[in-house]
């Protein structure tokens, strides 16, 4: 039981802090559909700081990983937001795009760097064994990971940013009605700026929290395992508020720490379920809850439409 409630935590804080990413940059006007990609680097980033850094203090390892991680995530988004905001290209390509690249480009740097060290090891694995200990607090039989607390800490802020302060609803505004909003003197495109940048910073975050839950070296020709459109399912089911999303990727991250620890429960072990059906079932999960509550969603208006200043 506390390993699943652990394996729970850790994968709803990944859903979460990704999800809010999507939050932001939806809320802004921008769909970000690349967050599957974005957190690909994200992780990248974290991983190789993870990789050098091994042996340095625990303080060192989670703040730089933390910060390289959120980095590289906002380096990524930035093409979303110049062929979004700058050449109002269309969003949902752009997304679409940025997925399929991140892997592809993640594969060949690793390997690059893997070959740089050693001409033999042409795989595109990182290993962050020792580092990884840095994230981990024995509380009992229970394993605390400060990356739990980092999605604590994002989902307040991030309630706190969009409800309680200027900068948040001038956001918001953007996302609703970009013209009016610019007709009161608020900066559109700074604002769809700050709002793509934000989701890069989440998602990248959340990369390097998804491929470090439950091993300690991650192969990037998987990617992530789709919890980039996961997260997109988080947020519009958790109707793109901070709370909610925080509950949705609860009920999704249960769902998905079952495939890690399903064998350990007697009565799901004797009904002889492949392991292939847990791991579906986060997925699964998100079809049924969406087909019955997409209906009542309600989407920003103003979200996946270019903003031209010059039109009204």
């Amino acid at each position: 039981m506390i390993l699943l409630i652990q394996y729970t935590l850790i994968f709803a804080s990944v859903l979460s802090l990704v999800a809010l990413g999507g939050c932001f940059s939806e809320h802004s006007g921008v769909i970000n559909l690349g967050l599957e990609g974005v957190m690909v680097m994200g992780a990248l980033g974290g991983a190789f700081s993870m990789k050098y850094l091994t042996g340095a203090p625990a303080a060192v390892i989670v703040l730089a990983t933390l910060v390289i991680a959120a980095l590289s995530g906002m380096i990524y988004t930035v093409l979303l937001g110049v062929a979004s905001i700058n050449f109002k290209a269309d969003q949902t390509l752009v997304g679409t795009a940025l997925n399929i690249l991140s892997t592809a480009a993640a594969t060949v740097i690793v390997k690059s760097v893997n070959m740089a060290e050693n001409p033999d090891n042409v795989s595109a694995t990182v290993q962050y064994v020792e580092s990884k200990k840095a994230f981990i607090v024995k509380l009992g039989s229970f394993e605390f990971n400060w990356f739990m607390l980092v999605a604590l800490l994002a989902l307040t802020c991030a309630f706190i940013i969009l409800y309680k302060t200027r900068f948040g609803l001038r956001l918001m505004a953007c996302g609703e009605n970009p013209q009016a909003a610019d007709s009161v003197g608020i900066n559109v495109y700074k604002m769809r700026w700050c709002g793509v940048l934000i989701s890069g910073l989440l998602g990248g975050i959340g990369g390097i929290v998804y491929i470090t839950a439950g091993v300690s070296e991650w192969k990037f020709e998987t990617g992530v395992a789709g919890f980039g459109f996961l997260s997109l399912a988080v947020m519009i089911f958790g109707q793109w508020k901070p709370v909610n999303i925080g509950l949705a990727a609860l009920l999704f991250g249960f769902f998905r720490a079952l495939s890690n620890v399903y064998s350990g429960f007697p009565f799901l072990a004797s009904l002889k379920i492949p392991g292939t059906i847990y791991n579906m079932m986060p997925y699964l999960i998100s079809l049924v809850v969406l087909a019955f509550t997409s209906r009542n969603s309600r989407a920003p208006k103003a979200e996946g439409i270019p903003y031209d200043k010059g039109s009204r």
